[in-house]
């Protein structure tokens, strides 16, 4: 059973605030209230979807758009859609994206939408009216050049084609193509967008090794890795650890998790089937049944996090054996995980570096769309391996850059606070050369 004190530190806006706070402190030299302005949502939207359902009944929905930041372009950022979703998850959400386009330099700002429901529980039809009624809602509030959105949690191509179509219908004669992005590739959608983030991951564990980020693992090859969340990035995140060399010995999704026996790996073409078949990973033959509890305690050499957020906390951090954290969710590490782990020895690769492939490929299909042409899946993975490559070069720098004792002045000195201070000083010195208007 979760502990009251898991459930507290999981709040999405206090393990935003706290990220922010211990960035700031890095941050003397910036004008403090300029630094807090970065921390604000430039606008929030709730809006109330009245459905009919299959069965004849009307049923409310709660839907969300925040804008976080339009200071280096237009605002970016998924759609999701899970009965958690709420206006302070949501906003926290839209900074995390403001920071990771800032951080990758995308000229992106950030922005997060969703509606409060239970997919599992709705037919594909009442999926496709809800998308629809809350764009409509949304109108010339999203757009090309002002809120670009994209697939989330429980959202996927066939979401996004709802979107643009809604979207294309209120505004005609017009190329709206770029008003969103993870689209079909018959709707313009770009070569690889699926499997960005998945493949992202690995891009930037690869380039983290390669600088020598952790002592005694020099790259991916033979690295045992083990993955808490089979959706959409934990599979394409395994396929390209493993077709870069590195051993998958477990994964799991909702129902559970599975463990590869004797010190083997999982057959992933196998585990695909098994999981296609009977829509869930436990029971694939070969494996042992394990708990998702129990896959953030494997001996590995690599874990990726991959499900929710607060996955890793202050009451199982310290059962944690992998040697290297990559965060393949949004924040499925708390800062008091974060702690521990980090005077543990065991880096964290924090979201806003480790998860970027997405938005970063999503940049990529907008630029695609925009000028009415397509790149080859080898030409979008050249760009986003360039982008990762160069944020993770500029993360590992701060992060070495910082003093040896600060520890004993105060500071945090992570990963996490190396990205973040990376990309808050960036929007800071974006807002000064701008201009503060009027």
């Amino acid at each position: 059973m979760e502990t009251t004190t898991a459930g507290a530190e999981r709040k999405a806006q206090r393990m935003l605030d706290t990220q922010f706070a211990r960035a700031r402190a890095h941050l003397a030299h910036i004008e403090p209230g300029l630094v807090d302005f970065l921390h604000l949502a430039r606008r929030s939207i709730i809006v109330n979807l009245p459905i009919q359902m299959d069965d004849g009944s009307v049923r409310n929905f709660v839907g969300y758009r925040v804008l976080h930041s339009r200071l280096l372009g237009p605002g970016k950022g998924g759609i999701r859609y899970h009965p958690d979703v709420s206006l302070a998850e949501t906003t926290a959400l839209a900074a995390l994206m403001t920071w990771k386009c800032s951080l990758v330099r995308i000229p992106f700002g950030g922005a997060k939408g969703g509606i409060a429901c239970d997919t599992k529980a709705l037919s594909v039809d009442e999926q496709r009216r809800l998308t629809r009624r809350y764009i409509s809602e949304l109108g010339d509030d999203i757009g090309p050049f002002v809120d670009v959105p994209a697939p989330d949690l429980y959202t996927d191509a066939q979401t996004m084609a709802w979107v643009f179509d809604t979207y294309d219908q209120f505004h005609p004669g017009q190329n709206n193509l770029p008003a969103v992005t993870g689209k079909p590739l018959d709707l313009g959608g770009s070569e690889g967008r699926e499997e960005a983030t998945g493949r992202g991951c690995v891009d930037v564990a690869e380039r983290f090794l390669e600088l020598g980020g952790l002592p005694g693992l020099g790259g991916i090859e033979g690295a045992r890795v083990a993955i808490q969340g089979y959706g959409a990035v934990g599979r394409a995140a395994a396929r390209t650890f493993r077709d870069r060399g590195a051993a998958i010995i477990a994964v799991s999704d909702s129902s559970g998790g599975v463990l590869a026996t004797d010190g083997a790996h999982l057959d992933l073409d196998l585990l695909d089937a098994h999981k296609a078949g009977g829509g869930a990973v436990v029971g694939f033959s070969g494996a042992r049944n394990v708990t998702n509890e129990d896959v953030l305690g494997l001996d590995c050499d690599i874990l990726v996090p991959a499900a929710l957020g607060g996955q890793i906390h202050s009451g199982n951090a310290a059962s944690v054996q992998a040697r290297l954290v990559l965060e393949g969710a949004n924040r499925p590490v708390t800062p008091e995980a974060d702690d521990i782990l980090h005077a543990r020895g065991v880096p964290v690769v924090p979201d806003i570096l480790a998860n970027a492939g997405g938005v970063t490929v999503s940049y990529l299909e907008w630029v695609q769309n925009i000028e009415n042409h397509s790149w080859s899946l080898d030409e979008v993975n050249v760009h986003l391996r360039e982008y990762l490559v160069g944020a993770a070069d500029r993360v590992v720098a701060r992060w070495r850059s910082f003093p040896a004792d600060c520890a004993e002045s105060g500071l945090t000195a992570d990963l996490r606070t190396a990205a973040t201070v990376e990309a808050l000083e960036r929007l800071a010195h974006v807002t000064l050369e701008r201009g503060i208007w009027p």
